[in-house]
């Protein structure tokens, strides 16, 4: 039946549980009688969903405390192996893939790495089937017990009814790429569980929201520097993210080609991979053979070396100019966004960051307009380089809460695109 505003019954419990589940699982353990005020929700119905949520097998005793004058009161906490998701991050110099408990506590994972400028998408798609397997039999968990697989990948993501997730990534020529629809169909996973797969800037954003430095901000951009450049706004209106392309923001008019093939963005200087290839062409010398990320890293020990030691004057230079280039796109943010927060994440924002965090907010402040640039903080993000599988992990979770701890139906046969229904072995 449903109400005046449109709500059944159904809806009604479902928004119970999933308070109950959410208040459980970022404030917990707590009782009953806390939940009350916490969720809004009437005693006897915290009760009653309480009683769903266990016999469900989603929540557990946590111990007990004390009460004034009364019986000790039982603790609650959302059990971890109730559900388990696994997060996916399709770098542009590897792929991870991590298998997370309900609290989202690693349980396995495993990376391979991707050759320089080689982003095949049958080698990619390879390595993610073969990361999910792996991890799986490492945990010796059947994939029946997955909620759902989360994948942040570089470039636009555009949802079709169609083929599912598509992927626009200009940058790694991958040019409408079905990737939903090429994973499932080699996939060992059952149609019934899902995948998620959104922009890896945003599931950084999401991460550091939920467990990192975002935390009770009510708007924030976080950014993503690794071989490119991304960011995920967050605001009121837009409570789980908006993937921005930051990077390919022009900060000078026939400047360096881009990836992309613009002149003149963000990435062109920021990124890991052109930064390097500046150092390279002011005379700097990498080591031979090394990834991108070594390479970062001796570059940055060149530029700043032991004290007593002398510093690398090219390489000092390159990462000075290219602060000053982060910190002007980084007011471009604080003028369009008016964010609370700016969080610096990936594996080349955390290795930059802890040099030169200092002078990047310096020329933020300096290229901004003074209002907004005075009500903002910039910051590293906290969740390490893993953030991006973390919050991977987190799109199937939020999706589970959001049903009431309720696992997502598999369409019916009659709505299943060919390619799915040929997978259960029938004609569409």
């Amino acid at each position: 039946m449903a109400g005046r505003n449109g709500r059944t019954v159904r809806d009604l419990r479902r928004g119970n549980r999933t308070a109950v589940l959410r208040r459980l699982y970022f404030d917990g353990p707590l009782s009953r009688f806390e939940l009350g005020p916490a969720t809004g929700l009437s005693s006897g119905s915290v009760s009653n969903v309480v009683a769903d949520l266990i016999a469900d097998g989603l929540v557990e005793e946590a111990g007990s405390v004390d009460s004034d004058g009364g019986r000790p009161r039982t603790l609650l906490r959302v059990a971890p192996g109730s559900g388990h998701m696994i997060g996916v991050d399709v770098g542009e110099t590897r792929v991870r893939v991590e298998l997370f408990d309900l609290t989202l506590t690693e349980l396995a994972r495993t990376q391979r790495p991707l050759e320089p400028q080689r982003y095949d998408v049958e080698v990619i798609t390879g390595h993610i089937r073969d990361g999910i397997a792996e991890v799986l039999a490492a945990a010796g968990l059947p994939p029946e017990r997955l909620l759902g697989v989360g994948i942040g990948v570089p470039g636009i993501v555009e949802r079709t009814p169609e083929r599912g997730a598509v992927v626009h990534g200009q940058t790694i020529g991958w040019d409408a790429v079905p990737l939903e629809e090429l994973l499932r169909a080699g996939s060992r996973l059952p149609v019934s569980v899902p995948y998620f797969i959104d922009n890896g800037a945003k599931t950084l954003g999401q991460a550091e929201m939920w467990f990192g430095a975002g935390r009770g901000a009510g708007s924030a951009v976080v950014v993503l520097f690794g071989s490119g450049v991304g960011a995920c706004l967050v605001t009121p209106e837009v409570e789980h993210g908006r993937a921005v392309e930051w990077g390919h923001l022009t900060v000078r008019v026939r400047g360096r080609r881009c990836r992309c093939g613009a002149l003149g963005c963000l990435e062109a200087y920021a990124g890991a991979e052109s930064l390097l290839a500046r150092w390279r062409e002011e005379g700097g010398r990498p080591p031979r053979d090394a990834d991108e990320e070594s390479a970062l890293t001796a570059m940055l020990a060149a530029a700043c070396p032991p004290e007593g030691t002398e510093a690398d004057p090219v390489a000092l230079a390159v990462l000075e100019e290219t602060a000053e280039y982060l910190g002007a796109g980084l007011s471009d943010l604080i003028n369009l966004f008016q964010p609370e927060r700016i969080l610096i994440g990936g594996w080349a924002g955390l290795q930059l960051g802890a040099r030169f965090l200092s002078a990047v907010r310096r020329h933020a402040v300096a290229y901004a307009l003074r209002h907004p640039a005075e009500r903002v903080t910039v910051d590293l993000g906290r969740l390490g380089p893993d953030a991006v599988t973390v919050g991977a992990a987190i799109l199937p979770l939020a999706d589970f809460f959001a049903r009431g701890g309720r696992r997502a139906e598999p369409a019916p046969q009659a709505q299943l695109p060919a390619w799915q229904a040929a997978l259960e072995g029938r004609r569409p």
